[in-house]
């Protein structure tokens, strides 16, 4: 149990019996950061919203950083697995598709601008947001490396990068132009990518 008890608070996920009352706080969280923001998030709420009492969740999640941190956790997990369509295009697409929907979705969409904005300045939610990121980017890279095998991409592809290619402008849309997140935008963002794979452009780099 060492590992445990040297775990960061609210990573170490509990058991059957306690799952209900961290899909509670994890809910109320995830409405909290949506409806007020990070800074509104106050573990007491939390608990009352959540019908939970206080102290099970200071005693869990001990700070507020701690709580986002399970929730970024618990959203990577629940998120919806790659699709492998064949070809490059078709799981770009789908994997770009399944962006623009979380993040056009207002609670979603409104949840990622909170968390984005307390990244900034707030290191321990940097590193979860970070990590949730690259869960995600874990998930779809295959789907890039079946690409190089099929010969669609050269092979020195850098995975990683192609994924990260096709959300960004998403999330630019997000947080910076206003511009309509709607599914053309997604289909744009992964032909772009698709492109530029194509062109040699994420080519993994050399020391």
């Amino acid at each position: 149990m060492a590992g445990a008890e040297m775990a960061d608070p609210g990573t170490v996920r509990p058991g059957g019996r306690t799952a209900r009352v961290r899909t509670a706080v994890l809910r109320a969280a995830g409405d909290t950061l949506a409806e007020q923001g990070f800074a509104h998030l106050d573990l007491a709420d939390i608990a009352r919203r959540a019908e939970v009492g206080r102290t099970t969740v200071y005693r869990r999640w001990s700070t507020v950083t701690g709580l986002v941190a399970d929730l970024l956790t618990d959203m990577a997990e629940q998120s919806l697995p790659r699709t492998e369509t064949g070809s490059l295009l078709g799981d770009l697409t789908a994997n770009a598709r399944l962006v623009q929907r979380t993040l056009a979705d207002p609670r979603q969409g409104a949840l990622f601008k909170a968390v984005i904005a307390a990244a900034v300045c707030d290191p321990k939610t940097a590193e979860a947001l970070h990590r949730f990121y690259e869960i995600r980017v874990q998930e779809w890279a295959p789907c890039v490396q079946q690409a190089v095998d099929r010969g669609e991409i050269p092979e020195d592809t850098d995975p990683h990068e192609v994924i990260r290619a096709v959300s960004a402008p998403l999330y630019h849309r997000l947080l910076t132009s206003g511009l309509p997140l709607d599914e053309a935008a997604a289909d744009r963002a992964a032909e772009a990518a698709v492109a530029a794979a194509r062109a040699g452009a994420y080519a993994r780099q050399t020391a």
